[in-house]
């Protein structure tokens, strides 16, 4: 609910109740949780410099580029003093569907709603002679870091951010400003000697504590890997279509949660049947899902994914469109096509 960000009026004035103010007009406009990092936090360079290093990444060469911002904020914004965290509850439960969607992903996407919320608290912030830069996953920054710096939550063994009151569902939007703003104090590691997230994850892309392969994560193979789903991890993704919250489920944190108020966060219609959508077009694939983090994956993956699904969830009715798209001339579409014939056959 927007009213559980402490807040203040906004008829209170002067640099020293700006952020006061920007923590009350973030409740209004939707974010359940607010704080301030200061520009100098230690923001996990050595880990995630490593990280790179063992290429656990995967295929996600962006994050290779553009360290020097990512590691500096002042060289992300000249001049920056403060980093203002926001975060927006994202959970709802999942649709009656034969297939999984990430809940994140079940709404409107989420960068562009978020991102414009975010100006709006520039505005503000631009009154008072600031210089500001908003970004929601569209810059090199470590936002999770940086929201434990500003007591937004911890990283938690499965790497993600969980928050007291909203587990792991906080999606995340950062504002760099030139204001000076006191910074929250940084929250400390609540996991204790909880292991839940380690002992769900369907592919062991927990590899340890606070240790995270993304090659072997569903939510990467499904939505980032261009490629084929290697044939270990298969078996693995069930039901999960688009991403994976298998861990957040888990985490004993992220039970906490209600369902989101967000308009912009409900579940939009999908389709009923996955055989159905071998069907599309390129056209209608983006007409359907325009405006929602769907689009992003594209009609091949999608089919990629539908065909792994439906090998472990499908049965003889899906048989005939699988067969078109095994002897079809994608040979990535073929491959996977082949194996869910396997599985149905052997599942009789």
């Amino acid at each position: 609910m927007a009213d559980r960000i402490p807040g203040c009026s906004l008829a209170e004035g002067g640099g020293a109740d700006l952020k006061c103010r920007l923590r009350t007009m973030a409740a209004s406009l939707g974010f359940q949780a607010f704080g301030v990092a200061a520009v100098a936090p230690p923001l996990h360079g050595k880990y995630y410099l490593e990280w790179i290093a063992g290429e656990r990444h995967g295929t996600m060469r962006w994050m290779e580029r553009n360290n020097e911002r990512r590691l500096a904020p002042d060289t992300f914004l000249p001049g920056v003093r403060s980093i203002v965290m926001l975060g927006m509850n994202c959970f709802q439960a999942y649709p009656d569907s034969a297939y999984k969607i990430a809940r994140y992903a079940l709404g409107s996407d989420y960068h562009n709603y978020l991102f414009k919320r975010l100006k709006k608290l520039c505005a503000v912030m631009r009154d008072l002679g600031g210089e500001q830069r908003p970004c929601v996953d569209t810059a090199p920054v470590l936002e999770k870091p940086a929201a434990v710096q500003a007591g937004l939550g911890w990283q938690g063994k499965s790497t993600l951010l969980v928050n007291r009151e909203f587990g792991t569902w906080l999606l995340l939007g950062a504002i760099f400003t030139t204001l000076e703003l006191e910074a929250d104090v940084p929250e400390r590691d609540n996991c204790g000697h909880c292991t839940r997230c380690l002992a769900a994850c369907p592919t062991g892309a927990i590899t340890g504590p606070y240790q995270l392969d993304a090659r072997r994560c569903l939510a990467y193979l499904s939505i980032e890997h261009d490629g084929p789903i290697p044939v270990e991890f298969r078996g693995a993704m069930g039901d999960h279509l688009f991403g994976c919250d298998v861990c957040q489920d888990a985490c004993p944190w992220s039970r906490r949660a209600q369902v989101s108020q967000e308009e912009k966060q409900r579940p939009l219609p999908l389709p009923e049947r996955l055989r159905d959508t071998f069907a599309w077009t390129e056209a209608e694939y983006d007409l359907r899902f325009s405006g929602t983090p769907l689009k992003r994956l594209g009609l091949r993956r999608w089919w990629r994914n539908a065909c792994v699904v439906l090998g472990n969830t499908g049965g003889m009715d899906d048989v005939p469109v699988l067969e078109r798209l095994a002897s079809g001339a994608d040979a990535l579409l073929a491959e996977h096509a082949a194996w869910a014939l396997e599985r149905i056959a052997e599942k009789g």
